[in-house]
């Protein structure tokens, strides 16, 4: 049975992760700040760096037309101590031209967080995702779109659309991010293990 300390801690987590969302989205980039660690780091299809690194590209990227929202579901919290791993169900969206075509890319998976409770305070330590399916669809229904097929199949299932959209705006996409399956999540839940037993990432 979960103690009350270990739900009040959950209860602070699963705030901090909404957070992250709704003052990612909505600009907020002071109070976005505060739900990182200093040495926080995040690793996403089109970034991997510190959280601020993050801000500074997000901000960038909003400056010159990007458009990403997060929408979150069910969660998952272990706690050992004063450390944590969190899965979030989450959906991506990113609205973007595709070769003269204005698309809607929507990708389906997890945050796969791990967070350590410093001084008191629960604070990301570093955000993994993990890429469970995706899709592309044109704003306008009657357009006509061809992907480059060769492009595409050299990204994962789990977001080829998503990583397609990406590229073609300018972003360099990493090929071997987590997906539902496969070696490459396997060893991201090795890595959570190991972090709750007080390994070093």
């Amino acid at each position: 049975m979960p103690t009350k300390s270990d739900v009040q801690d959950k209860l602070v987590i699963r705030e901090l992760i909404e957070n992250w969302a709704v003052w990612r989205d909505g600009l907020m980039w002071d109070r976005f700040r505060t739900v990182w660690h200093p040495d926080g780091q995040m690793w996403a299809t089109w970034f991997q760096g510190t959280a601020d690194q993050f801000i500074k590209v997000s901000q960038d990227g909003y400056a010159k037309g990007v458009r990403i929202v997060h929408s979150l579901g069910g969660c998952s919290i272990d706690i050992k101590g004063a450390r944590a791993v969190a899965q979030t169900k989450m959906t991506i969206s990113q609205r973007s031209p595709v070769d003269g075509v204005m698309c809607d890319v929507v990708c389906t998976g997890r945050f796969y967080d791990f967070l350590e409770k410093r001084k008191g305070k629960w604070g990301l330590v570093l955000r993994r995702l993990i890429y469970e399916k995706d899709r592309l669809d044109p704003l306008d229904p009657s357009a006509k779109l061809k992907l480059d097929e060769k492009l595409l199949e050299r990204f994962p299932v789990g977001y080829r659309h998503l990583a397609y959209l990406q590229t073609k705006i300018g972003d360099k996409v990493k090929t071997d991010m987590p997906g539902l399956d496969g070696p490459e999540v396997d060893a991201l839940y090795a890595k959570g293990a190991d972090w709750l037993k007080g390994k070093k990432l």
